[in-house]
C-alpha cells in the first residue's frame, strides 16, 4: 500500500508506482553516471590536455545518464565558454520514465586541476522538480557568496567583504584574524583578495574548481567559513542544489563579460546590473539532490585510485527535502568496468 503523500507524487507505470519528484532512488542511481565520469578522467589525470580529460568524463555520463529512470533536461551544462565537450543545455537524459527534472552537469568541475594533476577535481549532477532551476546559461560568469548555516540572514553579497568577514565571525563566535575565505586566484580577485585580507581574514586561493570551495565553505567544522567571487554560473547552480541539504547561504549575481552578453542575458530574461540571486532564484524549492564523485583528492571526497584488479571511488549525496549528506564508498572490478560495452 502506498502512502497518501507518495500516492500524490506517484504514478502507476504497469503495475509499478514510479515517482514524479526526484528521491532517494535517484540520488543513487546518479551516482553511477558520476562515478564513471570520474573514472574515465583518470587516464587524464596530469596529462596537460583539459579538454581530452573532459571529453572522456562527458561521454561517459552521457551513456549512464541514458539508463537512468528519468525524464531530465539540461538546464545548465558545462562547456561553451571555453569551446570544451558538453552535454548542451536542452539535451534530453535520462530513459524517459519516472521523474520529470531539471538537471545541471558538470562532468568535471576543474579541467584544469584534472590536467595539472591537481586536488579538488569533482564529477558533478544536480537535480531538482522541473522548471525549479535558473538558466543562467546565456551568462557564463556569476558572483557568489556562499556560507554555512550561521551565515543565513547575517551575511549580504551587497555588503562590503569586510563587513561580511566581521559579522560571520561574529555569528561563528570566533575572531576575525580564524575566518578562512576561499577565492579562486585570478587576476580579477586581486582588490577582493586584498580587502579580505585587510580585513583580518585569511584566504585559501582556489585555482579552479569553486563548487568544491563553495560547499566546503557550507559545512559543518570545514575548514574554510566562506566562498567568495566570480565563478562560472553553471558551478553557482550545482552549489545552490547543495546549499539546500547542507542549510547554508548562497547569493548570486550575473557577471555578463561584455555588452553582447548581457544583451543576450537580457534577451532570454535574467536580471542583470546587479540584482541579487538568493537561493530560491537559483533553485526553487528543496527538492534537490546534488552527487558528487572525486576525480583527484580533495577536501570534500577523494579520488580515484586503482589497485590491483580494483578501481576505489569517493562519492557524496546531497538530498535538500532530507538536509542529508551521505558518503558513498565503491569498489569496482577493473575486468568488468573495462570490458567492452
Amino acid at each position: 500500500m502506498v502512502s497518501l503523500t507518495a500516492d500524490l507524487n506517484a504514478h502507476a507505470d504497469g503495475g509499478r508506482v514510479a515517482p514524479l519528484r526526484p528521491d532517494r532512488n535517484l540520488a543513487l542511481e546518479l551516482v553511477r553516471a558520476t562515478e564513471a565520469a570520474a573514472i574515465r578522467a583518470v587516464p587524464f589525470i596530469g596529462r596537460g590536455d583539459k579538454e581530452a580529460a573532459d571529453g572522456a568524463a562527458v561521454d561517459a555520463m552521457r551513456a549512464f545518464l541514458t539508463t537512468v529512470s528519468f525524464d531530465g533536461t539540461i538546464v545548465i551544462g558545462e562547456g561553451e565558454k571555453d569551446h570544451a565537450p558538453m552535454l548542451f543545455n536542452g539535451e534530453r537524459v535520462g530513459n524517459g520514465s519516472g521523474p520529470q527534472c531539471d538537471v545541471a552537469v558538470d562532468p568535471i568541475d576543474g579541467t584544469s586541476l584534472t590536467a595539472a594533476g591537481r586536488n579538488n577535481a569533482l564529477s558533478v549532477i544536480a537535480v531538482s522538480d522541473r522548471g525549479t532551476m535558473l538558466d543562467a546559461s546565456s551568462v557564463f560568469y556569476m558572483d557568489k557568496l556562499v556560507t554555512g548555516p550561521a551565515g543565513v540572514g547575517v551575511v549580504d553579497i551587497r555588503l562590503p567583504i569586510g563587513e561580511n568577514i566581521r559579522r560571520l565571525a561574529k555569528s561563528l563566535g570566533k575572531p576575525v584574524d580564524e575566518i578562512v575565505v576561499s577565492v579562486l586566484h585570478r587576476p580579477r580577485h586581486e582588490q577582493l583578495i586584498a580587502e579580505i585580507r585587510e580585513a583580518g581574514a585569511g584566504t585559501r586561493l582556489m585555482s579552479d574548481g569553486d563548487v568544491a570551495g563553495g560547499i566546503n565553505a557550507a559545512r559543518h567544522n570545514a575548514r574554510t567559513d566562506m566562498c567568495v567571487g566570480v565563478g562560472g554560473s553553471p558551478e553557482g547552480i550545482v552549489t545552490a542544489c547543495a546549499i539546500k541539504a547542507l542549510g547554508g547561504h548562497i547569493q548570486g549575481r550575473l557577471w555578463p563579460r561584455d555588452d553582447d552578453e548581457k544583451q543576450r542575458g537580457i534577451d532570454a530574461g535574467l536580471k542583470l546590473d546587479g540584482h541579487v540571486y538568493e537561493a530560491d532564484d537559483l533553485v526553487h524549492g528543496s527538492n534537490t539532490i546534488f552527487v558528487a564523485t572525486g576525480v583527484t583528492n580533495g577536501e570534500l571526497v577523494a579520488g580515484v585510485r586503482r589497485e590491483g584488479g580494483y578501481v576505489y571511488t569517493e562519492s557524496v549525496v546531497l538530498r535538500g527535502a532530507s538536509g542529508t549528506l551521505r558518503r558513498i564508498s565503491s569498489e569496482h572490478l577493473t575486468s568488468k568496468w573495462l570490458r567492452p560495452a
